[in-house]
């Protein structure tokens, strides 16, 4: 009879504590204009240029030129949409060092403007891209204008 009777005011505790709980998160209403910390933008943006290499097949390494957008979202993580302009660089992609490589001139330039969703847990250096689109930069410049 005694344990019954605590019954009903744990169970009013628990529904109390995960609406405060859930009252919380709900502030958060999806992505956010909010600009990165510097090492977070660096350790992201550097992330999403390695993948975009590796999963590339184009000869040549692309390096990011700019910063267009950042938002973001907290999760379980940190969720970021990017969008960034990339551009083709002399280096081949299997040279060390493409971060620093001038980028192509003449008829072999190509820039690209990227969309990326790129999930991180800064404080244990995780980074997974979820989801990445890219156009020429000719062709984006009019549907970002």
């Amino acid at each position: 009879m005694g344990i019954g009777c605590w019954r009903q005011p744990l169970l009013l505790l628990i529904a109390l504590v995960l609406s405060a709980k859930l009252g919380h998160l709900q502030r958060w209403k999806g992505f956010q204009e909010k600009p990165m910390s510097k090492k977070n933008m660096n350790s992201t943006l550097n992330f999403f240029i390695q993948s975009y290499n590796n999963a590339s097949n184009d000869t040549y390494s692309y390096r990011v030129q700019k910063l267009i957008r950042s938002q973001m979202q907290l999760t379980t993580g940190v969720e970021y949409i990017v969008t960034v302009k990339i551009g083709r660089t002399k280096c081949k992609r299997n040279d060390s060092g493409s971060s620093s490589c001038p980028l192509q001139s003449k008829k072999l330039r190509k820039s690209l403007i990227c969309e990326s969703l790129i999930y991180t847990v800064p404080w244990i250096n995780y980074f997974q891209l979820w989801n990445n689109s890219c156009l020429e930069a000719e062709h984006a410049g009019r549907d970002l204008g």
